[in-house]
């Protein structure tokens, strides 16, 4: 470690840390009420997330009723608090505590695809247990991390350190050329493409019906590399049960010949995943961004609340 990390900038955040790994000693059970506690404390503050999470609520659950969605944003914002007192479970914890909270499923499908030598892109998305996932996974198999560089050297440090000590291997979100090798070298990769992305190769791709702007490079990666794409999720379970992660069978006839279609696939996955457990998909994030200024401003200040107009909307 470098000396200019104990720097006094940097005391703040080492401080958190040690906060954090205080957190990471409670027992489960009090974890979920802490955290839960923490999420309705935030929950009525006033944060942007709150108002973009409402309105991410009104376009993909149009059914739901003012009072349904409303509860629902309560519920996610446990679920948000608790995922913050989850991390640091999953950079601490010993192995024996995790194997007792989580059951996988489909773990064979990982083993088939790495018999191909080809490598397996473990395909996944903005879920609350999202960190939880990744320690899961890397019990099952050696796992490299997509993930995106923090600003902060202590945390980019600290972050670095936890993947390499559970079996896992950090890239950059932006490092394709290690991403490739990793899975050249039948390795396996934990990605999460599904957030708001307008850089290039970026398509509009429905989701919940709604055209929002799209990661495609999945189905291109997976041409380039011949590498096996395994959907994977992984759900909070109610009360104290732990956790489900479920590693899916491999796509078919993938990739196809339209990027667009492919990510498609993947989008309705999602909102399947969505649906069984609403609460716990990130809603926080302003997933509906278009690739031209002429695009709707769902989340502008002005904007109306309620559904998408159906002109906007589309079952491709």
């Amino acid at each position: 470690m470098r000396l200019r990390l104990l720097s006094p900038h940097y005391w703040p955040t080492w401080a958190g840390m040690l906060v954090l790994r205080l957190l990471a000693t409670l027992p489960y059970r009090a974890l979920l009420s802490v955290g839960a506690a923490l999420g309705l404390a935030m929950r009525h503050l006033p944060l942007r997330f709150i108002r973009i999470a409402r309105r991410n609520i009104e376009l993909c659950l149009p059914e739901l009723s003012a009072l349904e969605r409303e509860q629902l944003l309560d519920r996610h914002f446990r679920s948000l608090g608790i995922a913050l007192l989850e991390a640091p479970q999953a950079w601490w914890r010993c192995a024996q505590d995790i194997d007792r909270i989580v059951k996988v499923e489909g773990r064979e499908h990982i083993e088939a695809a790495l018999a191909l030598g080809k490598g397996v892109i473990l395909l996944t998305a903005h879920f609350t247990p999202m960190d939880m996932g990744g320690r899961i996974l890397a019990r099952v198999v050696p796992l490299n991390i997509m993930y995106r560089p923090s600003k902060n050297a202590v945390l980019a440090w600290f972050l670095g350190r936890c993947r390499s000590r559970h079996g896992g291997t950090s890239i950059a979100r932006d490092d394709i050329r290690a991403l490739i090798s990793a899975l050249k070298n039948n390795g396996c990769v934990y990605y999460a493409p599904d957030q708001a992305y307008r850089k290039k190769g970026a398509e509009m791709v429905p989701m919940f019906g709604i055209p929002a702007a799209s990661n495609t490079f999945t189905s291109r990666l997976a041409r380039m590399t011949g590498a096996t794409v395994l959907p994977f999720f992984v759900e909070r379970l109610p009360g104290t049960q732990g956790y489900r992660a479920i590693v899916h069978p491999p796509f078919k006839d993938f990739p196809s010949d339209s990027p667009a279609a492919d990510t498609a696939r993947f989008h309705h996955l999602i909102e399947a995943q969505v649906r069984n457990a609403p609460e716990q998909y990130l809603w926080i994030h302003r997933r509906f961004k278009g690739l031209t200024a002429d695009y709707p401003d769902y989340y502008g200040r002005k904007q109306p609340a309620g559904a998408v107009p159906i002109a906007e909307r589309t079952t491709a």
